[in-house]
């Protein structure tokens, strides 16, 4: 099985820069259990569109999945101080919902074509569970603010997130035009 796995570039995702060519993404909303994540980074640049702005709940510096439907996705990212104060109480309480409702996008150059286009998205909001290793669940969140990018203040987190049973497309891309569509989650007999 192939696996779909970015570094991306918190700095760019910040600061976005035409004439810098590295790949981003960031999480445009999150449902974990019953608390919804705000999309408080506001001054997020859409690559695509550089002069339009995005609101987003996470610039994202990793995104690792294996591609099989029934694989966990994994992401690490930067969240503002609100969102790490919210997903702190949520590991330190015992999660009695570990549905994760979330949408996220990302993207990277093209140098051919010379723009970005979007090489990892859906269509739907994509439903899951917070993945679990035992009775360890796959969210962590850093006390200490990243020292990467300054301002605004923002915090590194990680979530691994299982799918529901049901069935949900996934687009990953490697050029503008050369895309693919992989399930991820099945439907359960």
């Amino acid at each position: 099985m192939s696996q779909f796995s970015r570094s991306l570039d918190v700095y760019q995702g910040f600061n976005f820069k035409k004439d810098k060519q590295s790949r981003v993404g960031f999480i445009t909303s999150m449902k974990v259990g019953t608390k919804e994540l705000e999309a408080d980074l506001t001054t997020i640049a859409d690559p695509e569109q550089p002069t339009k702005k995005l609101k987003v709940v996470s610039v994202l510096n990793h995104f690792l999945w294996d591609t099989g439907a029934t694989d966990a996705m994994y992401f690490s990212g930067q969240i503002s101080t609100k969102n790490q104060q919210a997903l702190s109480l949520l590991v330190l309480n015992d999660l009695t919902s570990i549905a994760v409702e979330f949408e996220y996008t990302l993207y990277q150059y093209d140098p051919l074509e010379k723009k970005y286009f979007k090489s990892s998205f859906h269509a739907k909001k994509l439903m899951g569970l917070v993945e679990k290793s035992g009775d360890d669940l796959k969210l962590a969140v850093e006390d200490d603010p990243s020292s990467e990018v300054k301002s605004p203040q923002n915090f590194t987190f990680q979530i691994g997130i299982t799918p529901q049973s049901q069935e949900q497309q996934v687009t990953l891309a490697v050029a503008t035009q050369m895309k693919v569509e992989k399930k991820w989650g099945s439907k359960s007999n």
